[in-house]
């Protein structure tokens, strides 16, 4: 080693300070607030931890026909304006079917669908009492396209609303081509976890119709344009939302949640409701809508349930508007978070769900806690015993090695995990095997009659290279096995890929400073054999 020994000490206790500082939240709650805000306790994953397992599934062909149903509002507004006349227009699954009044407008309609939507193809023209009724149909790779978005629009809105729940260490990831994976390690209220998941969200404002009879309609009357929804009113048996009240609405969506700018719960008179405000798109048009319906009720809509319908009284609100439902602090606060994330491009259904309790993860920590702290106690006997000074050293290097990995899981933010403690004991038993592979060489220059320093020169240097082949080859098998493995396999992929990096600073660098040190102050080392000669 040719640089000094007192740089070389100087780096190990800058690694060893970086380490404590990392570590020290997930060993001692008492900390200054700097030092928790600026570093954090160990995530424990599923396994130790207790939590849900979710197995999603994405009802991606919802999406597909939601899809059809927005062009169809779209497409109105462009035959209008485009003055295209058309006597209906109606999204059917896949399906866009238009009945023109003049036919030979069909060139027209086509040149815009074409234009403005590349996805839909015309599937076939047919003549219809005087007019023509043209169909129109989602091609194969525009549906395959928003399936898959649908999926990574999903996993992302569920990671949005989790988020603010405080589960950060949930794993959350697509699996195959309509499912998605949730972890939720910590979570106690499940149940409060898949309500938030399950929620779409579908944020609309809707005309109330006033002009026909909800009697009427109730007893199966529905006027064409409109549909019954139905309130939300709190149960004071159950305290449950249940169904209120029925009334009629306008079929037509004059705005969405999609240009919600912000939403926050706000209090009148201690009743929490939630404030929401649009974009600069979106104020424009909800101040279109308010003026061109003043004195009517507008419908705030959320997943088919009417919170609020307040009527109209002026022209301009400045894109913003309050949905009130006799929420709960809770109930307001979920709702803005939801809000917040944006709605799912399609409703999930879960498929697979598993819990596992606090009491499980606690017997594993356990578990893994004892069968650690017993292979570690043989371990350091062993050396010690068996290599004397020197086996104390390396002993030193592998509690300095295990120090390292769980710091770089703290700062790294990664999960730990049951496989990922089978990581690092593999890592720490790779340690050892470099510990040894060094004190063999050593050994073997001084029955060659080398004097110690020598000895331990020629030890380092010749156990260096079949050290740095072994680990370099288990860290590529290693990382590979994080590039295309998943979960669990992934967790013990990470451990061992710092405790194999870790390895190289601690077997050689931290031992082989330790070892200078004290031979630089005279201090004997045994290594475990009877030197003659």
């Amino acid at each position: 080693m040719k640089i000094d020994i007192r740089w070389r000490g100087l780096s190990i206790l800058v690694v060893l300070l970086l380490c404590i500082f990392f570590v020290g939240p997930s060993l001692v709650n008492d900390l200054p607030e700097f030092w928790k805000k600026n570093s954090r306790k160990i995530s424990l994953g599923l396994d130790l931890r207790g939590g849900a397992h979710l197995l999603l599934q994405v009802k991606v062909e919802e999406a597909v026909k939601n899809s059809v149903v927005q062009i169809s509002g779209d497409l109105k507004d462009l035959l209008v304006k485009d003055k295209v006349r058309f006597a209906r227009l109606e999204a059917k699954d896949r399906e866009l079917e238009i009945v023109l009044l003049k036919p030979e407008q069909e060139p027209d309609l086509i040149n815009i669908v074409s234009r403005q939507y590349p996805g839909l193809k015309r599937v076939s023209s047919a003549p219809e009492e005087g007019k023509l009724r043209v169909r129109f149909q989602i091609s194969q790779e525009e549906a395959d396209r928003i399936r898959e978005n649908a999926v990574r629009q999903a996993v992302e809105t569920i990671r949005n609303r989790l988020d603010p729940e405080g589960v950060k260490e949930h794993d959350i990831v697509a699996q195959g081509e309509d499912r998605i994976l949730v972890q939720l390690p910590g979570v106690e209220d499940v149940e409060h976890a898949k309500e938030m998941i399950k929620r779409v969200a579908l944020l609309e404002f809707k005309i109330v119709d006033r002009e026909h009879s909800l009697e009427d309609a109730l007893r199966g009357n529905v006027p064409p344009d409109s549909e019954i929804l139905y309130t939300s009113k709190v149960d004071p048996q159950t305290r449950r939302r249940v169904r209120g009240e029925p009334i009629l609405v306008k079929k037509q969506t004059l705005l969405t949640g999609d240009m919600l700018d912000q939403a926050r719960v706000e209090f009148e008179y201690n009743m929490p409701k939630v404030g929401i405000s649009f974009d600069s798109r979106g104020a424009k048009i909800f101040d279109q809508v308010a003026e061109a319906n003043v004195g009517k009720e507008l419908a705030i809509i959320l997943d088919n349930t009417v919170y609020s319908h307040p009527v109209i009284k002026q022209r301009h609100y400045g894109g913003r508007a309050v949905i009130e439902g006799n929420f709960t602090p809770e109930e307001a606060r979920d709702l803005v978070v939801v809000l917040k994330a944006g709605s799912l491009p399609a409703p999930v259904e879960i498929e697979e769900e598993r819990t596992v309790g606090p009491s499980l993860g606690k017997d594993s920590i356990q578990a893994g806690l004892t069968a650690g702290l017993v292979g570690a106690v043989a371990v350091v006997i062993f050396m010690a015993l068996y290599y004397g000074t020197a086996g104390v050293v390396a002993d030193l290097a592998l509690a300095f090695n295990v120090m390292i990995v769980l710091a770089a899981l703290a700062a790294l933010r990664a999960t730990l995990t049951l496989p990922g403690i089978a990581g690092i004991i593999l890592g720490v038993g790779m340690a050892v095997d470099a510990n040894v592979l060094i004190f063999e060489r050593i050994r073997e220059e001084l029955r060659a009659g080398k004097p110690f320093r020598l000895a331990v020169d020629a030890g380092f240097s010749r156990a260096f290279s079949a050290i740095f082949d072994s680990n370099l080859t288990t860290l590529i098998a290693a990382a590979l096995l994080f590039q295309f493995g998943t979960g669990p396999l992934r967790g013990f992929a990470v451990t061992l890929c710092i405790g194999l990096v870790a390895n190289l600073f601690t077997a050689v660098w931290v031992s082989r400073t330790i070892m200078d040190y004290l031979i630089g102050r005279h201090r004997a080392i045994g290594v475990g054999i009877r030197v003659t000669g």
